[in-house]
């Protein structure tokens, strides 16, 4: 195991506290990574500062399905070279485990077998191990519901008795089936399964967790707060960030971030589960080994007034290029006996004008004849190369700035077609978008071809999939723009009624895709009304005024709507007001990517606040229906699931409190409320007379 601090630039911990986790977890569903890449990781590992390797991939098919059996001779064999290897570079080898598909954890012979597994394991000279129990199902079966009160405490109980076995281990990790905050019911914080976990497991096992999400656009430092609080430590994160194992169509080239480096002192670690192909993870591990060393000798950068990240300590962009500039040295060293090697002075055109030298070219070589064609001679590769293929492939809920930039551009040329043939003023501008967009689409085919020609052939395979589809995809819009602007013929037609193969892109799964109403919504580049991005989290002091400023720009935007004081109360104008405050664990806000765009506030108790305002509420009513809620979205959420999502975390959270009914209050003027009401079945309208007529009361029992 690596000691903390051993290799320069590692995370540091305090003397006496548990060293800073970092590095990469092999934990993705697909083609495992070979012994030899394993190896070439620790490498990479050793030299950029990071300490840790968890060995999980899901299809080693005795990591998980058949984890009960004991490893061959042969397979010994290669895991013990493996493990030591890793020793050799200081980095800390976990070996993880995942019996949670068919476990019985109440019989002692399947302790028994988890045991004598990980014994072996221990033989072979690992001495930091990992129980998963992620990805499978919470129901237990009869024999072990009648040894414990809960799936938390039979997971607890297995991992506590493993580790006491394997000798308190200075590094072990467990991993929950509820391993994000989308998981947890109904909330972080109210998590039975996650308390359970923060209370029974032993303090020296850490957790793993995944963020908000499975795959977690961003990490904030009230998240890991909310979660360490409950899990009684601070977690490590398994960050899915880079993971690409769900789309065999993506894969990801962009920097690690959207992590405040604040969270170093926060968590315990933070592991990279990157791509399934190994060579282009160079970028992935890269950045993360950066953003860890952020806070290394406490140095700050200058922060710009455009940067988004606005973190002192880390920026991606900059994390990004060094990575690239460092890839690049790879992509020209050649992985081939007696291949091609192009030295780094040869990628600046500016340095000579001669042809690039090849290496490999002997006496006899053809040399061609007057009025004959040259030689066909590649460009070498160039670091813009490498930064346009990190915007083409950068992030799974960003697209780099010249896809975006490409992606807008399209657009706009394909919704002013029309100035193509209108001779006004927009068609000279219509004429320049489209040659420019022409330009960049000619950048990505030079790009694929001189990646095509790189010398180092294994990173080229990995990646050649991808950019073979990604300039297919370039060339059809490329060839569509050209026919809007009236540059026709057979090399320029993407669409007529008996296309080549590559003139529809997808196979069946694309076919499926297509036939479903809500293709595309979840593109990048959307288009409205299409369906946005949301994130719910919990409310918090900070975000009081932008909910009053919400409630004031709906009350405003009304058409023919009195002022809000002559018209009657309503005990949730109160809340959205701030003049009451939401009980406590139901308060919710929407966020988009522009701000806040909406909130849920629920009373456990309306009566007092019916009190307050001076509203009669019929006692009969407040029987039945004891909670208040009220939802508020702007009008540009167009669509209702986020609205459908609150309004589920609050009754769940209501009924939790052991309230038996809750109702709303909405204006009769209200019609979009009242239209999404009234589209779930579960709330109905109330009658009573001690409604103010333009006021409709509808509830739902619990």
């Amino acid at each position: 195991m690596s000691k903390p601090g051993s290799a320069e630039g590692h995370a540091r911990a305090p003397a006496g506290a548990k060293r800073f986790i970092s590095g990469v977890v092999e934990g993705f569903y697909g083609r495992p990574w070979t012994m030899e890449q394993r190896t070439e990781l620790f490498k990479r590992e050793q030299k950029w500062g990071l300490n840790t390797y968890l060995y999980a991939p899901k299809d080693d098919y005795k990591h998980r399905m058949y984890w009960r059996d004991l490893y061959s001779a042969e397979e010994a064999g290669q895991l013990i070279a493996l493990i030591s290897a890793a020793k050799q570079h200081d980095v800390d080898f976990i070996y993880a485990i995942s019996p949670g598909l068919d476990i019985t954890f109440s019989n002692p012979k399947e302790v028994a077998a988890l045991k004598r597994k990980l014994d072996q394991v221990r033989q072979f000279g690992c001495s930091s191990f990992s129980l998963l129990f992620d990805d499978i199902e919470t129901d237990m079966c009869p024999a072990d519901k009648q040894a414990f009160s809960s799936f938390a405490h039979a997971q607890v109980a297995i991992t506590n008795a493993v580790f006491q076995h394997l000798g308190d281990p200075e590094t072990f990790l467990f991993c929950p089936t509820d391993y994000c905050a989308a998981f947890c019911t109904p909330s972080v914080s109210q998590s039975s399964y996650l308390h359970t976990v923060g209370e029974k497991l032993l303090p020296g096992i850490d957790v793993l967790w995944t963020g908000p999400k499975v795959v977690s656009h961003k990490i904030s430092v009230e998240s890991i707060d909310e979660v360490s609080s409950v899990l009684k430590r601070a977690p490590v994160i398994w960050d899915n960030i880079h993971a690409n194992d769900y789309d065999p169509q993506r894969i990801f080239l962009g920097p690690f971030k959207d992590r405040p480096t604040e969270l170093i002192l926060k968590l315990g670690g933070v592991l990279t589960n990157p791509n399934c192909e190994f060579h282009p993870n160079f970028v992935a591990i890269h950045t993360l080994a950066t953003w860890c060393k952020a806070t290394a000798d406490g140095a700050q950068r200058d922060v710009e007034m455009d940067d988004e990240e606005q973190d002192p300590c880390y920026s991606p962009q900059e994390a990004l290029t060094l990575a690239l500039t460092d890839w690049l040295q790879e992509f020209l060293s050649s992985d081939q006996p007696g291949g091609r090697c192009r030295p780094p002075a040869r990628l600046k055109k500016e340095s000579s004008g001669e042809e690039p030298m090849q290496t490999d070219v002997g006496e006899g070589s053809y040399v061609p004849g007057p009025g004959e064609n040259p030689l066909y001679t590649a460009e070498p590769l160039t670091l813009d190369d490498l930064k346009l293929l990190s915007d083409l492939f950068h992030l799974p809920y960003e697209h780099g700035p010249t896809a975006r930039t490409m992606l807008q551009e399209l657009d706009w040329l394909k919704k002013h077609s029309w100035a193509v043939t209108a001779e006004t003023d927009m068609t000279a501008e219509w004429r320049s978008k489209a040659q420019q967009f022409d330009g960049m689409c000619e950048a990505v085919v030079q790009m694929f071809n001189r990646l095509s020609n790189a010398p180092n052939r294994s990173i080229l395979y990995d990646l050649y999939n991808y950019i073979c589809d990604i300039k297919s995809g370039v060339g059809l819009a490329r060839a569509y723009v050209k026919t809007l602007g009236g540059q026709g013929g057979p090399s320029v037609q993407p669409m007529n009624d008996d296309p080549e193969p590559w003139g529809f892109r997808g196979g069946l799964s694309g076919e499926f895709q297509r036939m479903l109403p809500c293709h595309g919504n979840r593109d990048l580049f959307r288009h409205p009304p299409m369906t946005a991005v949301y994130s719910i989290r919990p409310h918090c002091t900070e975000d009081k005024l932008e909910v009053q400023r919400i409630f004031r720009e709906l009350q405003s935007a009304g058409e023919g709507k009195a002022p809000l004081m002559m018209q009657p109360p309503l005990i949730c104008d109160g809340l959205s007001a701030g003049e009451i405050s939401p009980s406590p664990q139901c308060a919710l806000v929407l966020e988009d990517e522009i701000g806040v765009c909406g909130y849920g506030l629920a009373l456990i108790d309306a009566k007092p606040a019916a009190t307050k305002i001076q509203r009669a509420v019929s006692e009969s009513v407040l029987k039945d229906f004891p909670s208040l809620v009220t939802i508020r979205v702007l009008p540009r959420v167009t669509d209702p699931s986020p609205a459908k999502r609150m309004i589920g975390q609050l009754l769940s959270s209501i009924r939790s409190s052991g309230s038996r009914g809750v109702f709303c209050e909405l204006r009769q003027n209200d019609r979009r409320m009242l239209d999404f009401y009234s589209k779930l079945s579960s709330f109905k309208p109330i009658k009573t007379a001690s409604l103010p007529h333009d006021i409709v009361a509808m509830g739902t029992s619990l």
